[in-house]
C-alpha cells in the first residue's frame, strides 16, 4: 500500500475495457460524466485481442487459401499455393493492434481516463486499484462491471502448451497437421473450420446430440454437410473427452462415444466447453451485490444490480456471451445512471456464427413461437434460387422468416448461407421496427444480392413468391 493514498473521485468508473466496458464509459462521457475506466490487461478486452476480431481474421485468411486451391468450377487453378503463416499472424495482429489503438483514441477524445491495475470493491462508493508498483482508492457515485469471462477448464485437460483454448488456438506458431476440438459450440466449430480451411485434419468432440445446438439443427446440418465435404473433419457426438496424454511434439486424447473408448492423436487439443463469468475476487461479496452458482450477476433492465448504483453488463450478467450484447448494455446502463429511461431489450439481438457457410439468427425460431403459444407463418427460401449466389457458387443454405400470423409481423429470423452475418441486420431491423413481411417484401432490393433471398421469403410467406414455384 502508498502511504497517503488520498481517493480520487469519479462520477462513474468502469471495470473492463472490452467491448461492452469502452463504450459503456464513451457514452457515460457523452452524458456528461466524469468517467474513468479500469483495465488490467489490453484495451478492447477478450473481444479485440482474442476473440472475435482475431479469430474472423484467422477465418478470412482461411478462406483465401481454400479458395486458391479450390476454384476449378470457375475454370481456376493455382500451383504451388503456399501458407506462410507466421506472415498470417503478422496480418492479423496487424488488424488487432489498428483496432485497439483505435479504442485508445476513443477513450482519450471522450476524456476518459484510462487506468491500470485490478479493481477490488471497498464498498458501494469506492474501491481500490492495484497497479503493477502501486495503489490507489477512488470513490464513486456508480460503478459499472465489465469484466468479461475467461474459457472454462475441464477435469482431465490442464492448459498446457498442446492443451490450449481459444487464446492459445489463436497463437500458434504452425498450421497444425492434426488438432482435436473439444466442444462443438461457436467458438470451437469456428476456429476448426478455420484450422481445416489450412488443410488440418480436425476431429471434433460434441458431449450433445448435435454441434452447434444453439442453433437450429436444419441449419447446424448445412454446416456439417459442408464440413464432411472437405474431407479433412470428423465429428463425434455424444462424445465426452476423458483424458490426454502429452508429449513434446503431441498429444493423445481418449474420449469415450455410446460407452465404447477411444483415443486419437494429434498436435494439439483445443477445448471450447464454454466461459466463467469474472466476476469473482472484486469484493462484490463486501458490497452485496447478488451472484449466482454460476458467477452471474443478477441485474434488472437497466442492467443495474441489487446494489442501486452498481450496474453489470456483458458476459458477467444472463444470456449469451456476444461482445455486440455488452455494447448494448453497456450503452443502456450508462443512459440509466444519466437519468434517461433505456431498458433492455433482447428479441432482435442477432446471434452469428463463421463457419462454413455463416450461421445467424434473430428474434423468435419456430419452436420458440410454438412453446409462448404464437400462431406463426414458416416461409423459407433457397439460396439455390437467388442469382448472387450461383455467380459467387455459394449455394448453400436458405432464409427463413418467422411471421405472426394474425398481422403477418416479423418477429424471428435464421439464415444459414454465404454472408448471413451481413443480411441478419436487415431482419433485426425489421424486427426491432414491428415491420411485417409486406414491409419487406415491398422494399426495392438491389440486384443481383443476396439481400433479395429476404424479399424473396417474404414474398412466399405473403404467399406470391416470384422465383419459386408455391
Amino acid at each position: 500500500m502508498v502511504v497517503g493514498d488520498f481517493p480520487i473521485e469519479l462520477d462513474t468508473v468502469v471495470i473492463g475495457a472490452g467491448p461492452g466496458g469502452y463504450v459503456a464509459a464513451i457514452r457515460a462521457a457523452q452524458l456528461g460524466q466524469k468517467v474513468a475506466v479500469i483495465e488490467k490487461g489490453n484495451l478492447g478486452g477478450v473481444c479485440l485481442n482474442v476473440g472475435c476480431i482475431p479469430s474472423k481474421a484467422l477465418i478470412s485468411a482461411g478462406h483465401r487459401y481454400e479458395t486458391a486451391l479450390h476454384s476449378e468450377d470457375m475454370g481456376i487453378t493455382a500451383e504451388n499455393v503456399k501458407v506462410d503463416f507466421t506472415k498470417v499472424q503478422e496480418w492479423k495482429n496487424g488488424v488487432v493492434k489498428k483496432l485497439t489503438g483505435g479504442v485508445a483514441g476513443l477513450l482519450k477524445g471522450n476524456k476518459v481516463e484510462v487506468i491500470k491495475g485490478e479493481a477490488y470493491f471497498n464498498d458501494k462508493n469506492s474501491l481500490r486499484v492495484i497497479g503493477e508498483d502501486s495503489a490507489q482508492t477512488y470513490t464513486f457515485n456508480n460503478a459499472i462491471i465489465a469484466t468479461g469471462s475467461t474459457p472454462i477448464e475441464i477435469p482431465g485437460f490442464k492448459w498446457s502448451k498442446r492443451v490450449i483454448n481459444s487464446t492459445g488456438a489463436l497463437s500458434l506458431p504452425e498450421v497444425p497437421k492434426k488438432i482435436v476440438v473439444i466442444g462443438g459450440g461457436y467458438i470451437g466449430m469456428e476456429l476448426g473450420t478455420a484450422y481445416a480451411n489450412f488443410g488440418t485434419e480436425v476431429t471434433i468432440l460434441e458431449a450433445g446430440d448435435e454441434i452447434l445446438n444453439g442453433f437450429e439443427k436444419a441449419m447446424s446440418t448445412v454446416v456439417k454437410r459442408g464440413l464432411q465435404k472437405k474431407g479433412n473433419v470428423e465429428i463425434f457426438t455424444n462424445a465426452f473427452g476423458k483424458g490426454v496424454e502429452e508429449t513434446a511434439d503431441g498429444v493423445t486424447v481418449k474420449f469415450e462415444v455410446k460407452g465404447e473408448m477411444k483415443e486419437v492423436a494429434a498436435d494439439y487439443v483445443l477445448v471450447t466447453v464454454g466461459r466463467f463469468p469474472n466476476s469473482r475476487d472484486l469484493g462484490l461479496e463486501n458490497i452485496g451485490v447478488e451472484i449466482n452458482e454460476r458467477g452471474i450477476i443478477t441485474t434488472d433492465k437497466q442492467s443495474r444490480t441489487t446494489v442501486s448504483n452498481i450496474y453489470a453488463i456483458g458476459d458477467v450478467v444472463a444470456g449469451p456471451p456476444l461482445a455486440h450484447k455488452a455494447s448494448y448494455e453497456g450503452k443502456v446502463a450508462a443512459e440509466a445512471i444519466s437519468g434517461e429511461p433505456s431498458q433492455i431489450e433482447y428479441l432482435a439481438i442477432p446471434a452469428v456464427c463463421f463457419t462454413d457457410p455463416e450461421l445467424a439468427t434473430v428474434g423468435y425460431t419456430k419452436q420458440q413461437a410454438d412453446a409462448e403459444g404464437i400462431k406463426v407463418d414458416v416461409a423459407k427460401f433457397p439460396y439455390a434460387g437467388n442469382g448472387r449466389a450461383l455467380s459467387l457458387n455459394s449455394t448453400e443454405g436458405f432464409v427463413q422468416l418467422i411471421s405472426r400470423k394474425e398481422d403477418g409481423v416479423l418477429i424471428g429470423a435464421q439464415i444459414v448461407g454465404a454472408n448471413a452475418s451481413d443480411i441478419i441486420s436487415e431482419l433485426g431491423l425489421a424486427i426491432e421496427a414491428c415491420m411485417s413481411v409486406e414491409d419487406i417484401a415491398s422494399t426495392i432490393h438491389a440486384h443481383p444480392t443476396l439481400g433479395e433471398i429476404s424479399m424473396e421469403a417474404a414474398e412466399l410467406s405473403m404467399g406470391h413468391p416470384i422465383h419459386m414455384v408455391k
